[in-house]
């Protein structure tokens, strides 16, 4: 007992200095976190939220960053190794005879994707019309079928698909399934087995790597995109998921969502950007494919589309912001209107000065949202940004009660940007985004007689709304504060 008293006394007078050593480890932490965080050389709004969120955080922060900090991604390598593509006449450089605009050179120069041109360019509204192309499609592939998608489930819609690729892959067709690792979580092994007994390939973006010492996990860096290429002729983007969620045969709420079928020229920057994210996701080499099945002879050239036609990619392995600095540029050099439709609504400084100079510069500036998206704290940061939008100028529509998920983009009468990104930091600066800039009067008017049906369906939003302190503005004000971190 005696021993056990001297124990405790001792351990009592050791608690000042073991104080004082806790608080000099807290400091030599939070100045070495520091210098981490500033050395990744992010916007400085997000770089101070990050210090103060960890240093709020003591230690359970750095946790947190380790999971969801700042992450870069290396894949110069794959871009180098477009020649072994047989691309490398393609991609480098715009051609002399291409009509090559400031937006144009600004999405090569970002990219390495030359302008080229489509022959068709349709658009289909919601996730019905989509599947049902996309199957007809599949059914009608005579050498490849390359999927890749952010989120895949394993439910009827799923299934169905599923089933297509497998049918495919039995007679012969080449089938290669890339699925983010957290979007289509939910699929297992099962599911997949009977594409890969009929000869199909799987790959995993991004696996989890949760428990792999010293290495840091991908669950904030996702492939976002959603792009089919069949036989290197045809190919479907936009926003559209394969789920039961987007498709309203099977669920009445379903999302509200666009996207597009295309043909021609561009489907080989389309091609290219699948091969990339397949090769870095498998690991296999160019080397191990047949550059004459992904490069068919019969795909159209440059000249025989009148549709002008770019590929647009984002992503963490590049710090030039393409798809948001080609948004950026769009409305600056608008002349009469801008529209834009997006899910996910947190702009950052240079997209909210530019909408707000297009509106008080006479344009007309319209904005869809929906009413309430599928992520209440995004749809509590996009309100806080209305007060000034409304105060220059700008349309602010709300669309519901169905989850909009359109992602579209209009600049007077000859541009568009249509893709997978929101108008979020998310999208712009931590996923793998695509989206295609189209600069065709015909296919702009067929997008804006979509879009005037929607703004038609939504309701307009006024500055003297009603906004109470502890429902409205608080909460606002909060998500606004975090939303560098979202």
């Amino acid at each position: 007992m005696i021993a056990f008293f001297d124990a405790l006394r001792h351990w009592l007078d050791a608690i000042p200095h073991l104080g004082t050593s806790l608080a000099i480890a807290y400091v030599l932490y939070l100045l070495g976190l520091i210098g981490w965080i500033m050395l990744q050389k992010r916007e400085p709004v997000a770089t101070l939220s990050w210090i103060l969120s960890l240093a709020a955080l003591p230690y359970i922060g750095l946790f947190i960053y380790y999971l969801l900090g700042p992450q870069k991604v290396k894949r110069q390598r794959l871009r180098r190794g477009r020649s072994r593509s047989g691309m490398e006449h393609y991609s480098s450089v715009c051609p002399p005879d291409a009509d090559c605009t400031e937006l144009a050179a600004i999405g090569q120069a970002t990219t390495g994707l030359a302008p080229s041109s489509a022959t068709e360019v349709e658009w289909l509204v919601d996730g019905a019309a989509t599947y049902a192309a996309l199957l007809e499609a599949i059914a009608e592939a005579r050498d490849h079928v390359n999927l890749e998608y952010y989120i895949f489930e394993p439910d009827h819609t799923g299934t169905a698909v599923r089933d297509a690729l497998v049918a495919a892959a039995q007679r012969g067709v080449q089938v290669r399934l890339l699925l983010d690792a957290v979007g289509a979580g939910n699929i297992r092994a099962a599911f997949l087995k009977p594409l890969l007994e009929a000869g199909g390939e799987a790959v995993w973006f991004h696996p989890r790597q949760l428990l792999k010492p010293f290495k840091r996990p991908w669950l904030n860096l996702r492939t976002h995109r959603k792009l089919v290429v069949i036989d290197g002729l045809l190919a479907f983007t936009g926003g559209i998921n394969i789920t039961d969620e987007e498709n309203e045969q099977r669920d009445p709420n379903a999302y509200r969502d666009l996207h597009m079928r295309l043909r021609g020229h561009v489907v080989r920057s389309l091609q290219l950007v699948f091969m990339e994210d397949w090769l870095y996701a498998s690991g296999q080499e160019a080397q191990q494919f047949d550059q004459a099945r992904l490069w068919p002879r019969e795909t159209p050239s440059r000249d025989d589309g009148s549709i002008n036609a770019q590929v647009l990619v984002s992503g963490p392995d590049s710090g030039w912001e393409t798809i948001h600095r080609l948004h950026v540029a769009a409305i600056h050099e608008a002349k009469h209107r801008v529209w834009l439709v997006t899910p996910y609504f947190v702009p950052g400084e240079a997209a909210r000065m530019a909408l707000t100079s297009a509106a008080l510069g006479g344009l007309e500036v319209r904005l869809l949202v929906p009413k309430m998206s599928d992520s209440w704290f995004v749809t509590q940061a996009a309100r806080s940004y209305f007060d000034e939008l409304l105060q220059a100028g700008v349309k602010i529509y709300e669309y519901g009660p169905r989850m909009l998920h359109t992602k579209a983009f209009i600049a007077d009468d000859e541009v568009c940007i249509v893709g997978t990104a929101n108008f979020d930091h998310r999208s712009f600066r931590l996923n793998f985004e695509l989206s295609m800039l189209l600069r065709d009067k015909d296919r702009v008017a067929e997008l804006a007689g979509i879009l005037d049906h929607e703004f038609d369906s939504a309701t307009r939003v006024h500055n003297e709304r009603n906004r109470g302190l502890w429902r409205h503005r608080l909460p606002e004000a909060f998500a606004r504060l975090a939303s560098p971190l979202l």
